[in-house]
């Protein structure tokens, strides 16, 4: 096997794949895998540089080449064994260490030698002719990219740059002596003190104590000293204890992906086990709120150390030690409070500055507090400011037993808000605490129910960021989406959620706009039971449970309910009867926090529901949607994220377009067990947007794909098993965005693509069969095309389209590898 087709081919990605694994779960063989990763990845580009020169090698250079590729095909047989070896079984892995050395010393000899002396001469005279033509295009097209917004969601990416710096901003403020001094002990606490085991953070709602945390685990020393295992988890008052086990667990024996999939091996019990020494650990456990839950996440282990964040001091027996967070001083919570309203770190000449002092003293050091209400001022006239400093002076002091007063004073951050913007701040109690909110969530929910378009959505998004009512994260699962508000979710601090829930949950619960549960109970609220004698006129219906089965339902009537939100953490869940009282139901969501998907039972009430226009289902298995069962005629948008998805979706039964007549937008995010997409999508003739991500087993799309003339969107990001796209895709004369990224298989773009004369971008990073593209006579006919991402293999030939399209910009992709997203 020739070298160049060698790294062109799967061996090299499934090399670095199971060298990755073997560094985040293997301790023996960490450094050798880290080594071997960083060898292999300097080797890309050399190669890569020879393909494309058109040098041909010598024999005695070719043979060279071929036998160092065997030794990396053994080096992939070497890194499954390492895998799959038990990791009890101190032998084995003992000697399969020393093989992985081995392994390393053969890659390392060859990368400092042969390879340096041979190869680089041979594309030195490449590169020397073409550097300076691609400077200069680089120079012109990154000026070009800055002045581009592709998609309707730019300008929410620059809300969350924005964002990001502002963040980075308020923490060098903050990071003045109250912060180093909390830095100092805590770390004083958790390096070099083998007595403390737990250590703790506590502190008011509000009090930047989860900041203090991310601030200690970011810290340098803090990371060497525990060689950057440090995990952070939130538990939050409605903890799963036995997933947050199954994460803990797995980050100390090395088997990470257990915390994500199973709890079958974690030991029972509090977890209280004496081992031997192991490598330094830490956990931080934020948000922690109950005794008995802090004893089941706590090993005891030496070199094992958990760091407490809560708003309860714990006993000393089970926290050894605490740090109190002190409140800012008076010059500290000036100088936070000036940044989020004046954009500074001190008063402005054209301020008031007694009246802006007195409300920074009724703050009262709190980080929090300082930040929502100078966000909430900024801007506004004085007068404003005035009215704001009265209803701050009718608050009482704020201390560790009056949390409720900390509302009190930030409830005037929202009862300024402009009508709409503040119904959407509250909408936001209806998710669970300490959760990523999907922004497509968010977004659906917010366009039906108060009668606005997705671009006034974003603005109150963006508005509600601005006044740091909530975050905006980006979420690693996908990469550059053509609307940047698909790589997007949203967070919420708890006490603003206490604060939407606090303003949402007053007056009569029959007639309250919002019926929501604040956290997870096992079943529903007595309130709500008493009241059942009168229908409830509630908009947003939010329920938050275990398990619920047919018994644990009482009958309920929502005339008026627009929107049903149902959490659950169980492997089953009978769907509530109630939705057949709900006649106006546009938005029904369903997440299952639990480890595995779970099922329905009564499915039938989706018989009812003839007005949703919007679907949201995760980790669920999803019903066969048969025919005469199934008939959603208003179903605009429907999403399936982490769910089985085969048997819904069975070719044989399953008619579409008789289901969802007007679907516009289809979702199947991580739903391993699609297979193949049912031929019957075609005949949906109003979709616009099909987006299958993370399907690692799709292999084949309809082969009359191109029926879909509405279609402007198509993403099958992550899809490794697909092959080839449908030849007749060249029909989607709509398709203005094509994401094909991280389809490692897929070996080439399809002959007619240079008939989409509509598409705007492509995304085709980590496609790496893909090495050659349509004939640039053809390409050069797509005059829409304004963006192409791609890999460094590739880009070359995406390069010459720059003489006839002045207007497009080539992306070389960044390589990426991250799993925070399971985080949410």
């Amino acid at each position: 096997m020739a070298f160049n087709d060698f790294f062109a081919g799967e061996i090299a990605t499934e090399l670095l794949k199971q060298l990755l694994s073997i560094s985040r779960k293997s301790c023996l063989c960490k450094s050798s895998a880290d080594n071997l990763i960083t060898s292999i990845e300097e080797l890309l580009p050399i190669i890569n540089e020879i393909k494309y020169s058109g040098v041909e090698l010598s024999a005695i250079r070719q043979s060279q080449l071929d036998r160092f590729s065997e030794t990396l095909r053994g080096g992939l047989e070497l890194a499954r064994k390492v895998l799959a070896s038990g990791r009890w079984n101190v032998y084995k892995n003992l000697q399969l260490a020393r093989k992985m050395e081995r392994l390393e010393k053969q890659v390392s000899r060859f990368v400092s030698g042969p390879m340096q002396a041979h190869l680089l001469a041979d594309v030195h005279h490449m590169r020397f002719e073409t550097m300076e033509r691609f400077d200069r295009l680089e120079g012109r097209l990154e000026q070009r990219l800055n002045s581009m917004k592709i998609g309707a969601g730019g300008w929410v990416e620059e809300a969350v740059k924005r964002m990001e710096v502002e963040e980075e901003a308020g923490l060098g403020i903050f990071n003045g002596v109250g912060l180093d001094l909390g830095k100092s002990k805590v770390k004083k606490m958790i390096i070099g003190r083998d007595d403390l085991n737990v250590v703790g953070i506590c502190g008011i709602g509000g009090s930047g104590k989860t900041t203090l945390a991310n601030e200690i685990c970011r810290d340098n020393q803090v990371r060497s000293y525990f060689n950057n295992r440090i995990l952070f988890l939130t538990v939050s008052q409605s903890p799963d204890l036995q997933q947050l086990r199954a994460r803990i667990w797995g980050f100390l024996t090395g088997n990470e992906a257990m915390g994500y999939t199973n709890n079958l091996f974690v030991p029972q019990g509090k977890l209280q086990c004496e081992w031997g020494s192991g490598p330094r650990t830490l956990v931080v456990l934020d948000d922690v709120w109950s005794l008995s839950a802090l004893e089941q996440l706590i090993f005891r282990i030496p070199t094992y150390k958990t760091m407490v964040v809560s708003r309860f001091k714990f006993p000393t027996p089970v926290v050894n030690e605490v740090y109190n967070v002190e409140l800012l001083r008076e010059d500290e919570s000036l100088s936070l409070f000036c940044h989020s309203a004046f954009g500074q770190e001190w008063i402005p000449p054209t301020a008031n500055e007694t009246l802006v002092k007195q409300i920074v003293h009724e703050c009262k050091g709190l980080p929090l507090a300082l930040k929502v209400i100078g966000a909430s001022l900024r801007d506004q006239p004085e007068m404003y400011w005035a009215s704001a400093k009265k209803r701050l002076l009718r608050g009482e002091p704020i201390c560790e037993s009056h949390e409720n007063k900390l509302l009190e004073r930030m409830a005037i951050s929202v009862e300024y808000l402009n009508k709409k913007v503040k119904e959407c701040f509250l909408d936001l109690g209806s998710f669970p605490e300490d959760k990523k909110i999907p922004l497509d969530v968010l977004i659906n929910m917010w366009v039906e129910i108060h009668d606005i378009d997705e671009e006034e959505a974003f603005a109150i998004l963006v508005e509600l960021s601005d006044k740091n009512l909530l975050t905006l994260v980006k979420d690693p699962r996908v990469g550059d989406a053509y609307s940047s508000y698909y790589e997007i979710c949203v967070t919420q601090h708890d006490v603003l959620r206490d604060l939407a829930l606090h303003l949402s949950n007053q007056g009569d619960v029959n007639e309250r706009k919002r019926l929501l549960m604040p956290r997870r109970d096992t079943e529903l609220p007595r309130e709500w039971e008493r009241n059942t004698d009168r229908p409830f006129n509630a908009q947003i219906v939010s329920v938050h449970t275990g398990e619920m089965r047919e018994m644990d339902w009482f009958r309920m009537e929502f005339p008026k309910a627009e929107v049903l939100i149902l959490n659950f953490s169980s492997n089953e869940y009978f769907l509530p009867p109630f939705i057949d009282d709900m006649p106006k139901l546009r938005a029904l969501i369903v997440i299952n926090y639990g480890t595995n998907e779970a099922i329905f039972e009564n499915f039938s009430v989706f018989t009812n529901l003839a007005n949703l226009r919007s679907l949201w289902l995760e980790k669920t298995w999803v019903p066969q949607l048969t025919n005469p069962t199934v008939h959603m005629k208003n179903l605009r948008k429907l999403s399936m994220v982490l769910c089985k998805v085969n048997n819904s979706f069975n070719p044989s039964v399953i008619d579409l377009p008789l289901i969802f007549p007007r679907l516009s937008e289809l979702i199947v995010d991580h739903c391993h067990d699609l297979i193949k997409l049912p031929s019957s999508i075609c005949e949906v003739n109003s979709l616009q947007s099909l987006s299958i991500t993370n399907c690692h087993r799709l292999c084949e799309l309809p082969t009359d794909l191109g029926m879909l003339k509405k279609l402007q969107i198509l993403r099958l990001y992550a899809c490794p098993e697909l092959k080839m796209l449908p030849p007749r895709m060249g029909e989607l004369i709509g398709l203005k965005y094509l994401d094909i990224s991280q389809c490692f298989n897929l070996r080439c773009l399809p002959g007619e693509i240079f008939r989409l004369a509509s598409l705007e971008k492509i995304d085709m990073r980590e496609c790496s069969q893909i090495v050659s593209l349509p004939p640039q006579t053809a390409l050069s006919n797509m005059k829409s095309l304004r963006r192409v991402i791609c890999d460094d293999e590739v880009s070359w030939q995406w390069r010459y389209l720059e003489k006839t399209n002045p207007n497009l910009y080539v992306q070389v992709a960044e390589k990426c590898y991250s799993l925070d997203w399971l985080d949410g």
